[in-house]
């Protein structure tokens, strides 16, 4: 598959600048893919909504974007956190050529549960996320047959930045 176009999701409270995103934008520069690190700042600061912002704005954001670019080539998705969940709602409306999601949460309260489209899946996440438990992420990416690399780390996975970005790498190869 030729190079496409990646948008890169970070995670609540986070921003376009956050290192895992950042270094998620220089392996696809390093592969020829072109992309982009949309700000969610705006909409996490909406508390009076959820405790996580404006999820739905969200996911209306990404969709946009997405729907744009994948006009334009074969489109990845990848996101952080609550940038992974809306990568997985988003994928179900326009079908990217694969998603890379980094500590997905599988469930979040009153919302749905992730979903995703039947695209390639590659995820990494920690043994020790004191937020998701990896249990339900294995569960979740067993029946998608998913890429999955589990990691001795927590939530936000700082001590696992290159593994990152490697199996990153990976999957745009794969693709």
């Amino acid at each position: 598959m030729a190079p496409g176009h990646c948008i890169l999701s970070h995670g609540f409270e986070s921003g376009p600048d956050a290192t895992k995103v950042t270094a998620l934008a220089e392996v696809a520069q390093r592969h020829g893919w072109t992309h982009e690190r949309p700000d969610y700042s705006d909409l996490d600061a909406k508390r009076e909504i959820s405790d996580l912002g404006d999820v739905y704005a969200r996911i209306d954001r990404l969709l946009g974007l997405a729907r744009a670019a994948a006009e334009r080539g074969p489109l990845v998705l990848a996101g952080s956190s609550l940038g992974a969940y809306i990568c997985g709602a988003v994928s179900l409306q326009v079908k990217p050529a694969g998603m890379f999601l980094m500590a997905p949460p599988i469930a979040m309260g009153p919302a749905p549960r992730l979903q995703a489209a039947d695209v390639p899946i590659s995820i990494i996440h920690g043994w020790d996320d004191e937020l998701i438990p990896a249990a339900d992420v294995v569960a979740w990416a067993y029946p998608r047959r998913a890429r999955l690399l589990l990691v001795d780390d927590s939530h936000r996975l700082s001590a696992h930045v290159e593994g990152s970005a490697d199996a990153f790498s990976r999957l745009l190869q794969s693709l």
